[in-house]
């Protein structure tokens, strides 16, 4: 189901997800006065603070999805790990963007590998795993050190072992729960990036800088933009992040997470794509005229795409689990603008805000 016409300001805007990315979606939705709606399976999502509305359900319960999409003029996600038969429910009632396929390629980790491939995109040397002699054959195959990932449901840093040895591949499959999953070789970069697209109804895609990641025991730890790489390098990451969202026939934001690789070729290799407002792109709030969610907005209600480009050079840094707790040092600092995502508890992992510290454009 496509828009006949874009929203006009006073709609609403169904968000299926209720944490702090749905959250900074519903701010960004008030500013061009439009309303949100939230779903979530969890009572007190830290969305509900600031959207019109907020409906608590499964995302199994048909009667109450179905009430939730007759109530918005779009739907889209917070989350990639929506079930496809509540994306169909809501369809039902509601154009529902990003599309359907965009969530079904990212959900899978071997989908999306051979998705990625199919487009003559490299990716690290990867195998489908189904029992417990397939990881000690693709290790020997793959000669060196790999990561044993599960399919489906792994986020910062879950669902994931390193496997050095054959030796060791009984123990990881068990660690992870003797699930289907993938082995991916160990690649060798210099750093991570990630390029946030954006693609509107009409098939425009535009890009925000290339930013230089950095992670600490599997979650985002700080964004740096711009990236100190080549223009050589930003221009192909930019070639492959629109090739994804073309294929996809994607609308609205979509991250694409990247190794580069100094002085070999191919010089950038895809780690994962995620079809949603992303945690790399926070830094457009404070250093962009238009954010990533702002242009998310933009795409699924029909409106045309805000401008991607840079005003300042930012560094943001997520808070997580106690480091919430240094708010009031935080607000003293001049330098930094804090965002707090009004979460009741602060656990070890807990992605509980994030502060983005701006420079003159370089």
């Amino acid at each position: 189901m496509m828009l006949k016409a874009p929203l006009p300001p006073g709609s609403t805007i169904g968000v299926l997800g209720g944490g702090q990315l749905g959250r900074m979606l519903a701010v960004a939705a008030s500013r061009l006065g439009l309303k949100t709606h939230i779903y979530s399976d969890e009572a007190n999502p830290p969305a509900s603070d600031v959207a019109a509305a907020t409906a608590i359900g499964r995302y199994d319960d048909d009667r109450a999805l179905a009430a939730f999409a007759d109530a918005v003029g779009v739907v889209t996600c917070e989350f990639e790990n929506i079930p496809a038969k509540t994306l169909e429910i809501a369809g039902r009632s509601a154009p529902v963007f990003p599309p359907p396929k965009s969530f079904a390629v990212a959900q899978d980790r071997l989908v999306e590998k051979d998705f990625v491939s199919e487009l003559g995109i490299p990716v690290a040397p990867y195998a489908a795993i189904d029992d417990l002699d397939s990881p000690r054959q693709a290790l020997s195959d793959m000669g060196g050190p790999a990561i044993l990932k599960t399919r489906r449901f792994g986020y910062d840093g879950k669902g994931q072992v390193f496997v050095h040895t054959e030796s060791e591949a009984e123990s990881a499959w068990e660690t992870i729960g003797g699930v289907p999953s993938v082995l991916e070789g160990v690649v060798r970069f210099e750093r991570e990036v990630s390029v946030i697209a954006v693609r509107g109804q009409d098939g425009e895609a535009q890009f925000y800088d290339v930013v230089e990641n950095v992670h600490q025991s599997g979650i985002l730890a700080t964004s740096r933009a711009p990236a100190r790489i080549s223009d050589s390098t930003v221009f192909e990451a930019r070639r492959i992040a629109g090739a994804i969202v073309e294929a996809l026939q994607h609308v609205g934001v979509l991250c694409v997470e990247m190794f580069e690789r100094e002085g070999e070729a191919p010089g950038l290799i895809v780690n994962e794509i995620a079809p949603r407002v992303h945690n790399s792109g926070h830094w457009t709030i404070d250093a962009c005229q238009v954010s990533q969610f702002e242009n998310h907005v933009r795409a699924i209600c029909g409106w045309p795409l805000g401008t991607t480009n840079r005003h300042s050079d930012a560094v943001m840094t997520n808070l997580i689990g106690d480091d919430a707790n240094q708010w009031p040092a935080l607000a003293a600092d001049p330098g930094a603008t804090v965002h707090l995502y009004g979460k009741s508890e602060a656990r070890p992992g807990r992605k509980m805000g994030h502060v983005t510290r701006l420079f003159p454009k370089s």
